[in-house]
């Protein structure tokens, strides 16, 4: 009876067990693998592509505030790359000089290229991003100002908005601060009228630092972000390009720039002020080439630095909206 009784037992047990084991087995998800379209020849390491970003240039890219991890909006891109080539992704901090990373052997590829830049070291996919130098006003649907008007526009020291100012309104017209974020303090109080900023970073910093500012024009034709590859790797600029298409066409890129941005800068409807006026931006592939075909043909651009809400707080960092799903996760610091 006593045998009997402990064989019950063992039995229940090794059943439970079995029971245990096929519910845990069912509750894990796998997702299904993809096959991989790039060939480990065209990769520094078999199965995985090395992405370089600048980790200094949020919303793009930054290091999370609680570690050491990079994380931003091309590292989504990055990530989102890699799985549409069936490859896994390391993403490496380039720092400003995405050619000498390629030419290094660093990594693959770059993201966050200046796809308006002269530069003919790599070559460069179409724009995944469009950007330009914008101007924000406190108030919703402000009109633009005019370069005749006397109007007072705060900017980075020493960036290419604060350029962009003084070559179209004059020296009188600009505010110089020492960080962007100081900038958008002088617009919320009324110090001035405008802030000058990169539109990225611009929109980024109002939805982090929660300051009303919006986007009422362009001081210059949109230039854009680009992926940068190596010019003798068209295996990997041939998978980049088919890569970044299926997630521009399924909708992807919109959603990340929405998760990082709160929502989509809408570059095409802006205007653009210029020296005889304002004009309208209505096809962005044209003018992301005709931007890039002027830089190429020599016309002049400014070599200042990019916009950075915090000149003194570099590792200060800003939620996400988290209601967007993303291998990415953390905070940034908006470069």
């Amino acid at each position: 009876m006593k045998r009997s009784k402990v064989a019950v037992i063992a039995v229940a047990a090794a059943v439970c067990a079995a029971f245990c084991l096929a519910g845990c087995a069912s509750s894990h998800y796998e997702p299904v693998k993809k096959t991989q379209t790039v060939a480990d020849s065209a990769l520094k390491k078999p199965g995985v592509l090395r992405v370089g970003v600048n980790a200094s240039a949020a919303p793009l890219a930054g290091k999370a505030s609680s570690s050491s991890k990079i994380v931003g909006l091309d590292v989504d891109v990055a990530a989102a790359i890699a799985d549409e080539m069936g490859v896994k992704v390391e993403i490496v901090d380039a720092g400003v000089d995405p050619a000498s990373a390629l030419r290094s052997g660093d990594v693959d590829m770059v993201l966050g290229a200046d796809f308006s830049s002269a530069d003919t070291d790599y070559w460069r996919s179409d724009a995944y991003l469009q950007t330009g130098v914008a101007l924000f006003s406190a108030k919703e649907g402000a009109t633009a100002p005019r370069v005749t008007d006397s109007a007072k526009i705060g900017a980075q020291v020493s960036s290419k908005s604060a350029w962009s100012v003084e070559n179209l309104f004059g020296s009188n017209a600009i505010t110089v601060e020492e960080s962007l974020a100081a900038a958008f303090r002088d617009l919320e109080a009324g110090a001035v009228d405008y802030v000058a900023s990169d539109a990225l970073t611009g929109v980024y910093l109002a939805k982090t630092s929660s300051v009303d500012a919006h986007v009422v024009a362009l001081l210059q034709q949109p230039g854009g972000y680009c992926a940068g590859v190596s010019t003798s790797n068209l295996e990997l600029q041939k998978a980049v390009s088919a890569a970044l298409g299926k997630l521009a066409s399924g909708g992807a890129i919109d959603v990340i720039e929405r998760k990082w941005l709160g929502r989509q800068v809408d570059i095409a409807s802006l205007t653009v002020i210029s020296g005889s006026g304002t004009t309208s931006v209505t096809d962005r592939a044209s003018a992301s080439a005709d931007k890039k075909n002027e830089a190429s043909s020599g016309a002049a651009t400014p070599s200042a630095a990019s916009d950075s809400p915090s000149a003194t707080t570099q590792n200060q960092a800003s939620t996400p909206n988290q209601n967007v799903q993303s291998q990415a996760q953390g905070q940034v610091q908006a470069g």
